[in-house]
């Protein structure tokens, strides 16, 4: 299937069981919901999706299990993290065997690469793969920022043609359309500055809350693009203090906890990652019941994507 770099894309945690295995049964209910509030493509293997505890053959499971679930109605992206250029070639070669439709791909992990070792490293990733690419820049928790000029070079390959900008700049939506114009997609990847980051031009939305709340996120993508800044501005204030939660190092884990609360997911997470406790459970779980105390009322938002299409 094509992907083509817009819309709203969930970074969808892994589901798993009391006793550590995937929960397949849970990923399917969640993907459905997901699919039921019109998001647009599947991002697997994520930060969110608990990434470093996941083993190939729970990665392959998960890719083919989710593009069963979706049967080609929107596309299924994997994401690739990796500390060495080989394994990350490797990974990317085995998600595209096992059927995913395009790679969010990270810079190096754990080794602060130069700018050059980071352009070589995302050039060489692309030369071995034939799926389309987004590139995940994300200085702030990965320490690597990929610039407008590091871009100017990968957009000399083909396959790569987005950006997950999560630089938190919010100004650097600007510069890099102002630089490249359509020759690179643009997805907001921080939920907080989601609505501001459409306004501004960006393409599409990965993201996170969605999980726990994928009509609302997808009912203020769709208001944003047609205009309707009003109404999609009353959804994203309620919103905001749940796609708060999304920017912590604990987002796996408040995220699943909203999962709960909306009855498409459990709270299971994987080692070394624990359940909260204590006074931040509770903070979490106010912020999270307040949300839905208050939930609006969402308007024929899916009605208004047809029109627009």
């Amino acid at each position: 299937m094509k992907v083509h770099w817009e819309g709203v894309m969930p970074a969808i945690t892994t589901k798993f069981t009391e006793d550590d295995k995937l929960d397949l049964k849970m990923l399917n209910k969640n993907i459905e919901a997901q699919m039921d509030a019109g998001v647009h493509g599947i991002v697997l293997g994520g930060s969110l999706g608990e990434a470093s505890t996941l083993v190939e053959d729970e990665k392959e499971v998960l890719i083919k299990e989710t593009l069963q679930t979706v049967s080609g109605s929107i596309p299924v992206v994997m994401t690739i993290a990796e500390q060495a250029t080989k394994a990350a070639i490797t990974a990317a070669q085995d998600a595209e065997r096992h059927g995913a439709d395009g790679l969010m791909v990270l810079p190096p992990m754990r080794y602060k690469a130069t700018d050059r070792e980071t352009v070589v490293y995302f050039k060489e990733v692309a030369q071995n793969s034939g799926l389309p690419i987004m590139i995940y820049n994300n200085p702030v928790d990965y320490k690597i920022e990929v610039t407008c000029d590091m871009f100017e070079e990968l957009l000399e390959l083909k396959n790569i043609g987005a950006v997950k900008e999560s630089t938190r700049d919010i100004i650097n939506i600007g510069r890099l359309r102002n630089r490249f114009g359509e020759r690179l997609k643009i997805l907001t990847g921080v939920d907080p500055l989601a609505l501001e980051s459409l306004l501004l031009g960006a393409d599409g939305w990965v993201a996170g809350l969605v999980c726990a709340f994928p009509s609302e996120t997808v009912a203020i993508y769709e208001l944003a693009k047609a205009g309707k800044i009003k109404e999609a501005t009353e959804i994203y204030r309620w919103f905001l203090p749940l796609l708060e939660l999304d920017i912590s190092p604990q987002l796996v884990q408040n995220i699943k906890l909203a999962e709960v609360a909306t009855g498409i997911g459990t709270e299971h997470v994987r080692a070394p990652r624990l359940k909260l406790e204590g006074q931040e459970r509770d903070r979490v779980l106010r912020i999270i019941d307040e949300g839905i105390r208050t939930r609006p009322e969402l308007p024929d938002y899916r009605s208004l994507a047809k029109f627009l299409k």
